[in-house]
């Protein structure tokens, strides 16, 4: 088996994904809290309480701290002559290769969250999907982008 991509994430990405896990998590909350208010005014079972109160933080701390920690340091990538590699998952691994021939267009997008920490995410489609890298410094996404689309043409060329 191949050695694993060498390119990381930025480590900004790290704190973009706990930003999105505390919006999750808010989420959590305030259907915690309806939940409660219904259990307030249909029964007021102490353990519907108690239930939601440990359903709540432990989304918290799953969606904030320990899966943004796992994807960071699972998620990697390289950019070949030939091919691009991705590699990322939770619990069960994912290793991609996507031939540069079959590479038809590349996109970077930047949502308000990546803006303000200077990252960008780089979309490669092909004829049939679409493979994303997240989480990248604006800059070297930029880079990224333009090298793959230059070794995209280059390999058509060959072909």
């Amino acid at each position: 088996m191949r050695k694993e991509p060498i390119n990381r994430l930025s480590q900004k990405g790290l704190r973009v994904w706990r930003i999105y896990g505390i919006f999750q998590t808010l989420i959590a909350l305030i259907v915690g809290i309806g939940v409660s208010a219904i259990n307030y005014f249909i029964g007021n079972y102490m353990w519907v309480y108690l239930v939601t109160g440990v359903v709540v933080l432990l989304l918290a701390y799953f969606l904030i701290y320990l899966f943004p920690k796992v994807r960071w340091m699972r998620w990697r990538y390289e950019v070949r002559d030939q091919e691009i590699e991705l590699q990322h998952g939770l619990f069960v691994i994912k290793r991609t290769l996507v031939p540069m021939v079959r590479v038809q267009h590349v996109d970077t997008e930047q949502g308000p969250i990546l803006r303000k920490y200077d990252l960008a995410s780089i979309t490669i489609s092909t004829a049939a999907t679409n493979h994303i890298i997240p989480a990248l410094v604006t800059a070297e996404a930029d880079e990224l982008r333009g090298r793959i689309s230059v070794l995209a043409r280059v390999a058509e060329d060959d072909v």
